[in-house]
């Protein structure tokens, strides 16, 4: 099994329930993304490079976005707390998911997914 579904289904009830729920509506929306385990996260690759990651931590999960100064959708709905370039879209039950928000970042996203990590 891959070590980043290990991760996923290792993880305590709400988080292992939205982090499978994410990882369903990230390869639905983005077919081609590439599951890995990087830096101890499941991490999303497109064409050999960084998408997003998913990460549980605390009382929530992060869909982290790799070229988040790029993005420009959906930011007032992105966390930046504790960092400087990254955003996040922060979960903390499966209610709380939006997927006509979350498809929208993911879109917007994949549009910038060739542009370097900064500006």
């Amino acid at each position: 099994m891959n070590p980043a579904e290990v991760y996923i289904l290792n993880q305590s009830e709400p988080f292992k329930s939205i982090l499978l729920y994410l990882q369903t509506v990230i390869e639905g929306t983005v077919p081609e993304v590439e599951l890995k385990y990087k830096y101890k996260l499941p991490f999303y690759y497109l064409n050999g490079r960084p998408y997003c990651y998913l990460h549980q931590s605390k009382d929530y999960v992060d869909l982290g976005f790799w070229n988040a100064a790029h993005l420009t959708v959906q930011l007032e709905q992105m966390n930046t707390e504790g960092r400087k370039m990254m955003r996040s879209l922060r979960y903390r039950s499966l209610e709380e998911i939006d997927v006509a928000i979350l498809r929208e970042v993911l879109e917007d996203a994949y549009s910038v997914k060739d542009k370097k990590f900064w500006k």
